[in-house]
């Protein structure tokens, strides 16, 4: 995998037809269908045996974290957008440290009182 100047990263087949298209974080429910995504797909490749993919999708999550804290960081981004952005890094960093319990994870984030603000500001 490279990742190019544009916004997608190029895969080697057949994982492009896989993966391109698979990060979207532009909101919470995005970020949360990309990260179930990136999940799913990491099950088939562990069941398949298949380190490429498992690497890919590993990859694929750093990227995403990586962008989310870029924008984050970004003092000209509106800071509730730049709050919003903190969030979904931690998501993809939570997904990346332990992915076999971030749906547990998130459920619960989903209920604190500190991820209601965001949700609301």
């Amino acid at each position: 995998m490279t990742v190019s100047r544009s916004r997608e990263p190029d895969f080697d087949p057949p994982y492009d037809r896989i993966l391109t298209g698979v990060l979207s974080f532009g909101t919470f429910a995005e970020t949360e269908e990309t990260l179930a995504r990136l999940e799913n797909l990491r099950q088939r490749f562990l069941a398949a045996s298949d380190k490429k993919g498992v690497e890919y999708c590993r990859r694929l999550g750093v990227l995403g974290r990586q962008r989310a804290e870029m924008i984050a960081r970004n003092r000209r981004v509106d800071p509730s957008k730049r709050r919003q952005k903190q969030e979904v890094a931690l998501w993809f960093r939570i997904w990346l440290e332990t992915p076999e319990i971030f749906c547990d994870w998130l459920a619960l984030r989903k209920k604190t009182e500190e991820f209601q603000k965001f949700r609301h500001s």
